[in-house]
């Protein structure tokens, strides 16, 4: 007889399985590529939708009217604080990086009193030339609290002049309609879950020894206990990224988009919008980041024409 074969009961794809330190993502890679000044974007999820769209692909529903599930993100302007020189280590099997330079664009704004302590006067411009890469610190503009969000995102060397004379970053000046980005988020917090609902284990008979909803055998007996058996504990508020979501659409009229009694946990959008096709990770009110894809796939990529939005 031959041997059976089966995946093993519970998933180390990803671990450690702990929490986020913090809200919002913190990025680790960019995009490479030369042919953008503005890497990024950020905004808050507001909730899910349907579009009635027409598909243009190539497939048996080509031609036809579908309707695709979404997600509605509120992308607020970007206010810029300053501008970060780094420099790489010098090991080449590091990816550690220390900031060289600094230069405060202009003087903040009263809302990021409110998170930090901010010094009104312009720090002295100072040339700085052997670096590596340049990040833009920015801050958002909440519509639902007061306290901004403080991150940066990567911009281009060639563009650092002109990033000097930025008072506010849209959306439609880094993305654009049908294009492909990365979302990095922070998955919803689940609590302490056990062993079947966190790693997927197989429920046992009610004949079992002790307990169904556990697992089979904690390892040997004389031995210490291994940390790739599923055990029960926090489960959520993880970090993840989703490699190439599609931009379905980008507007700037929040009449469009809201229901007529809002959405649920997040209210009326206020300012511009991202739908992006399909669900995201993470809460309502929670901040999104969104990249230019670091690996974009190779097929063609056919957007569907939004005919109406289904709320």
């Amino acid at each position: 007889m031959g041997k059976r074969v089966r995946p093993r009961r519970g998933t180390m794809q990803v671990w450690p399985r702990k929490r986020a330190k913090r809200s919002y993502a913190f990025i680790r890679s960019w995009n490479k590529s030369n042919a953008f000044k503005i890497f990024g974007f950020a905004g808050y999820k507001v909730g899910m939708i349907r579009l009635l769209a027409k598909d243009n692909s190539n497939h048996i529903t080509k031609g036809m009217q579908i309707v695709y599930p979404a997600t509605v993100i509120e992308c607020p302007h970007l206010k810029p604080i300053s501008i970060r020189y780094y420099q790489r280590d010098s090991d080449p099997f590091s990816q550690a990086a220390r900031v060289i330079g600094e230069e405060r664009l202009d003087n903040p704004h009263k809302e990021l009193s409110r998170k930090i302590d901010i010094q009104k006067k312009k720090s002295k411009e100072n040339k700085i030339a052997d670096y590596d890469y340049v990040m833009l610190q920015v801050y958002t503009q909440p519509p639902f609290k007061k306290k901004p969000e403080i991150f940066e995102i990567k911009i281009a060397k060639d563009f650092v002049e002109e990033a000097k004379k930025l008072k506010e970053i849209k959306l439609s000046d880094v993305f654009k309609e049908g294009q492909l980005v990365d979302i990095h988020a922070v998955t919803k917090g689940k609590g302490f879950q056990g062993a079947v609902k966190r790693f997927g284990v197989s429920i046992r008979s009610h004949k079992a020894e002790k307990t169904k909803r556990g697992v089979a055998s904690l390892g040997a007996w004389h031995t210490r206990q291994m940390w790739t058996v599923p055990y029960a504990g926090t489960m959520g508020y993880h970090q993840r990224t989703e490699y190439n979501k599609l931009i379905l659409k980008i507007g700037n009229k929040p009449t469009e988009v809201n229901p007529k009694a809002g959405f649920k946990h997040y209210g009326n959008v206020k300012s511009d919008y991202l739908i992006v096709k399909g669900s995201i990770a993470g809460a309502s009110k929670r901040v999104i980041t969104l990249l230019h894809a670091i690996r974009p796939t190779k097929k063609m990529i056919q957007t569907p024409e939004v005919k109406k939005i289904l709320n």
